[in-house]
């Protein structure tokens, strides 16, 4: 078991749900991107989930594809991300699990993605648009590794999809709240609590629910019925906007963990 499923096991003694806390990393640079993960481990997040960051992220609204625009620009690879959670390492059990593009995995190498990040700590990835009948080979290597595969499922997923994500997801299902792109929203989409028990019908794993939770209360709402939410533009768009991002980025997550507490 990985420190992901470590950590769901922990939170369900606890009663609490999960606050997957997401940033690109490499945005704005490196060596700030590390500080800005430290401090979403120090807040009590309970996944970090850390973009590897890519030139065309097509799942992503325009805050994230800014922040992975910063990141390449700032020079930026896969390997320098992979680096980062080895530096982090030093000071933090924080589960991670990367979320990048299959493009990006190809390039490096499955097996030796799957070999070098969980050699640096890396507990889990999520290749946003490599589904599980195209994910064979990185299924494989990600196994070899010790790694949890996370996959993606949304509302329009069928039946058929949702069964076979549920039975070759391991750490736990990342649903999509609504379809479209990432970016924070002002409300819940009505629909969700019937998606997240489709989604949990089919799945052995957790379920935690993205794309458009940027408030304390959306992460409350969203725990009633998953096993956990998942914050990305909002604290990203805290990195790009403020001077004391470290800082902030700590304090707002902070805020948002104590909203997966009964």
């Amino acid at each position: 078991m990985t420190r992901i499923g470590r950590r769901f096991a922990d939170l369900k003694t606890w009663g609490e749900g999960a606050l997957v806390a997401y940033v690109t990393g490499g945005d704005p640079d490196l060596a700030r991107s590390l500080d800005v993960a430290r401090a979403v481990a120090d807040s009590g997040a309970d996944i970090l989930e850390l973009g590897v960051p890519f030139s065309d992220p097509v799942a992503d609204g325009p805050t994230i594809q800014a922040a992975s625009q910063r990141a390449l620009a700032a020079g930026a690879t896969a390997g320098g991300v992979i680096d980062l959670v080895a530096k982090l390492r030093t000071s933090s059990d924080v589960p991670v699990c990367f979320l990048t593009y299959g493009n990006v995995v190809h390039k490096y190498g499955y097996e030796w993605f799957a070999r070098d990040s969980a050699s640096a700590g890396v507990d889990g990835v999520l290749i946003c648009d490599v589904p599980p009948p195209d994910g064979a080979a990185w299924i494989a290597a990600a196994t070899s590794a010790g790694l949890d595969t996370v996959f993606m499922v949304a509302p329009t997923s069928t039946d058929d999809t949702l069964a076979e994500v549920g039975r070759l997801s391991t750490g736990f299902v990342y649903c999509v709240s609504r379809a479209g792109i990432t970016g924070a929203r002002h409300e819940l989409p009505p629909g969700l609590p019937e998606f997240v028990a489709r989604v949990r019908a089919a799945s052995r794993v957790p379920v935690c629910v993205g794309f458009g939770i940027s408030t304390p209360d959306q992460v409350r709402g969203v725990c009633a019925h998953a096993d956990g939410a998942i914050v990305g533009s909002a604290i990203v768009g805290i990195v790009a906007s403020s001077r004391n991002a470290v800082a902030e980025v700590g304090r707002f997550c902070a805020l948002l963990k104590e909203g997966t507490r009964p």
